[in-house]
């Protein structure tokens, strides 16, 4: 493996770090509209029913979990690297196609209910591709950014705290700024998602303007691997496996629990203006979360760490379950599920870069493109899962959009919201704790394997 440049000596600043987690929050101005509200807007303002809302989202997310393989194949097949970096160039240059379709998704449709579903699902597919290409190298960038594993865990840190700024600054502003447009009607949407959007794109140039890329490392021709064997190292990769089997269960919990929310404020607790309380407050828990994840996991490890955040995670939900039944108690509980979420979130991208060591170590094929993206390759087909059960669910409960809803479909907003992120949650603990092995003292003895092999092989 020869490296295109490498920088012995890290000397990484806050400054550095900053940049990197604002790439997160700009990522999560792009996405988290469309998580909490794309589907409220297809629901409420485009009257696409329910269930063929939850199929576009089911198609189009599918379609980006294969985006993500393709990106992550085109970063390791990069041949040529200019003095811009193997990943940056893509985190710059794409924000802008992802700003435009991303105001694209909120931009009213008239045709007919079957034309308005083709057009949306075409338009979400292009924001699943285009985000693809941006983010997945935004995130595959940590390992040739530090090898040190403790600064991974910070990097991940300050992504978690830039994601959770992202989805705060959603749903806190998003309702407010579109109720602030309201007179425009319903292209008071179109016009938040340009705000935000801009928002965006300013994020990932500072990510790009200020992140250094110090270890990119380069395969000659004859040690490339061939796509079937990048793709086949992956199944070699047992943390990864259970990575990415816990990912199904996580991140689909999470996106359903904020599907959901939107519905549960304006429905079953009469106040669609909760949300932005609830968000502000919740997400100050998850900041909490972010601030004690590197200390915790230098004391603890990052797997015990992990297993509890998603203990915390199940505890919030039960409480909420059976007794969050009014706006302060579903706020309180919901704090105590999003600070449970902090640390199993953050965790997940400093777990990752370990994995393509380890992958490196167990099959002697370096792909950080392919591991990563084989990774959010389970992030996104469960993101496709968490987008189509909320929509057939909601039509299998009864809901009706701008009415008031009936005992058995508040009751089955309850369960959306509770029930099953919290059984998802649990099974992800568990699957945690019982299968991954990958610990700091076994990742420490692989690293230090790997750097004598590359000592040997530079001799």
């Amino acid at each position: 493996m020869s490296a295109q440049y490498t920088i012995s000596n890290e000397n990484i600043t806050f400054k550095e770090r900053f940049a990197y987690g604002i790439g997160d929050f700009g990522s999560n101005l792009f996405l988290c509209i469309g998580t909490l509200y794309l589907l409220k807007f297809y629901t409420d303002e485009l009257n696409i029913p329910a269930a063929y809302g939850g199929v576009i989202f089911l198609i189009s997310k599918f379609f980006t979990a294969f985006t993500d393989i393709l990106t992550g194949l085109i970063l390791d097949s990069r041949k040529t690297i200019g003095p811009r970096g193997k990943f940056r160039p893509f985190i710059l240059f794409v924000s802008f196609p992802t700003l435009l379709v991303t105001i694209a998704q909120f931009v009213p449709l008239t045709f007919t209910l079957e034309y308005k579903v083709i057009v949306a699902t075409l338009i979400f597919m292009s924001f699943g591709l285009c985000y693809s290409l941006m983010n997945c190298s935004y995130g595959a960038m940590v390992p040739a950014i530090t090898k040190n594993p403790h600064e991974r865990a910070t990097f991940a840190s300050f992504r978690q705290g830039g994601s959770t700024l992202g989805l705060l600054t959603c749903s806190v502003a998003f309702i407010p700024l579109q109720k602030a447009f309201e007179v425009y009607g319903v292209y008071s949407y179109t016009i938040a998602a340009c705000i935000f959007s801009i928002g965006g794109v300013i994020c990932m140039t500072i990510c790009y303007l200020y992140v250094k890329e110090r270890y990119t490392e380069i395969a000659t021709d004859a040690e490339r691997p061939s796509i079937v064997k990048s793709l086949g190292s992956l199944f070699n990769n047992k943390p990864l496996l259970v990575l990415a089997i816990v990912n199904l269960c996580t991140l689909g919990a999470f996106n359903i629990k904020l599907a959901m929310q939107v519905y549960y404020c304006q429905y079953v607790l009469n106040d669609v203006y909760l949300l932005s309380y609830m968000g502000f407050f919740s997400m100050g828990c998850v900041l909490i979360g972010v601030l004690l994840v590197p200390k915790t996991t230098e004391i603890f490890g990052k797997k015990k760490v992990y297993v509890a955040g998603l203990f915390i995670w199940v505890i919030g939900d039960a409480l909420n379950y059976f007794l969050g039944n009014n706006e302060i108690l579903f706020v309180i509980f919901s704090c105590v599920t999003f600070l449970g979420t902090a640390f199993a979130n953050s965790l997940n991208w400093a777990l990752v870069p370990d994995t393509v060591d380890y992958g490196e170590w167990k099959t002697g094929i370096r792909a950080e493109g392919a591991v990563y993206t084989g990774y959010t390759f389970s992030r996104k087909i469960s993101a496709a899962m968490a987008g189509f059960l909320p929509g057939i669910l909601l039509a299998y409960v009864g809901y009706v959009a701008n009415t008031t809803q009936t005992t058995q479909t508040i009751e089955g907003l309850r369960v959306l919201i509770f029930v099953i992120p919290g059984a998802l949650a649990l099974f992800a603990m568990l699957t945690m704790f019982i299968f991954y092995h990958l610990d700091e003292q076994t990742y420490y003895k692989i690293s230090n394997e790997l750097n004598l092999k590359r000592q040997k092989q530079n001799n």
